[in-house]
C-alpha cells in the first residue's frame, strides 16, 4: 500500500477561507461545511479524524453529506478497511488541515490521469445566483486524458484536464451535450441532456479508471443559491452511474469551484 500525505492540501485550505465563495447559509460564522468522496476504485476504507473513526466501511463512489466542522485544524489518515492504526500505515494522511470558517468544501480522494491515487480538496462555489440562473461545474477526477465538452456539436470547454475543473453558469433548464476526446471528434461520453434547476450547483465527479475501465460518475448538488438567506446547501450523496450522467459530468466541463476540504480522507492502494 502507497502513503500519500496530503502536504499541500493544507494550503489550499488556508487560501480558501479567502474566496469570496462561502454561502450565507453557514449554521453559523465558525463552521465550515464539509463533504467527502471517494472516488478511488476497489479499495474500501476506514476515515479516522483527529485520531477518532470517523467514516467506517466507506466504499468507492460515496458521497457523505455535508457536515458542519468547526473552524480549525484537522489531522486525517484513511485506512484499508478493518486495518489497525496502531499498527497499519494509512493508505493516505494529511496533518494539520485547516479548515476555514464559512467555507463549503467537498475532499476528494480520486486517481491521478496516470492512475496515482491522490486528494484534492474542492471549494464549492456558494455564490449567489441571479433569477432563473443555475451552475453546472465539471470536475475531472478520472484516470483519463484530456476532454473536450461540446454543445451543438461545438466545443464550449476544451483541454478539461485532471484535477482540474470549470464552472458555467446557465440559465436554468435542460442541457445537451457530449464529450470528446480533447482535439479530435471521438465521442467518449453522450450526447445527453442534462436539468439544471434554478438556483443550484451541480457538481459532477468524473472518477475511476479508462484503462481499467472502471469509469463511474458521482453527482453532488448544492441548493438554495437564489440568495435567500433561509436557503440550505446539501449535498446529494451517492454515486450516479447513468451514461446520462456521466455525460453531463464531462459537459459540465464548464464548471469553476476550486478544491479545498477536511473531513474525510479517502485513499487507495496500489
Amino acid at each position: 500500500m502507497r502513503k500519500i500525505t496530503a502536504t499541500t492540501t493544507a494550503a489550499l485550505l488556508a487560501g480558501a477561507g479567502a474566496t469570496a465563495l462561502a454561502t450565507p447559509a453557514m449554521a453559523d460564522n465558525h463552521e465550515a461545511t464539509v463533504s467527502v468522496l471517494h472516488a478511488v476504485p476497489g479499495l474500501t476504507v476506514d476515515v479516522y479524524v483527529n485520531g477518532e473513526e470517523t467514516v467506517p466501511d466507506f466504499e468507492p463512489g460515496t458521497l457523505t453529506d455535508p457536515l458542519m466542522l468547526p473552524e480549525g485544524s484537522y489531522d486525517v489518515a484513511v485506512y484499508a478497511d478493518g486495518d489497525d492504526p496502531e499498527s497499519a500505515e494509512p493508505a493516505i494522511s494529511a496533518e494539520g488541515l485547516e479548515v476555514p470558517a464559512g467555507a463549503n468544501i467537498t475532499l476528494a480522494a480520486h486517481l491521478a490521469e496516470d492512475g496515482t491515487p491522490m486528494l484534492s480538496a474542492f471549494v464549492n462555489d456558494t455564490s449567489t445566483l441571479d433569477a432563473g440562473q443555475a451552475r453546472l461545474t465539471v470536475r475531472h477526477a478520472a484516470a483519463a486524458p484530456a476532454v473536450d465538452v461540446r454543445a451543438g456539436g461545438s466545443p464550449v470547454i476544451e483541454g478539461l484536464t485532471n484535477p482540474n475543473e470549470e464552472v458555467l453558469n446557465l440559465d436554468a433548464g435542460t442541457v445537451s451535450a457530449d464529450v470528446v476526446l480533447a482535439g479530435t471528434e471521438d465521442v467518449v461520453i453522450g450526447p445527453a441532456d442534462l436539468d439544471l434547476a434554478e438556483g443550484t450547483n451541480t457538481i459532477v465527479y468524473a472518477w475511476g479508471s479508462a484503462e481499467e475501465g472502471t469509469l463511474d460518475l458521482a453527482v453532488q448538488t448544492i441548493d438554495g443559491l437564489h440568495g435567500d438567506p433561509g436557503g440550505v446547501p446539501s449535498g446529494l450523496g451517492g454515486a450516479a452511474t447513468s451514461t446520462g450522467v456521466l455525460t453531463v459530468l464531462l459537459m459540465a466541463g464548464a464548471a469553476g469551484a476550486v478544491l479545498a476540504g477536511s473531513r474525510l480522507v479517502r485513499r487507495e492502494v496500489a
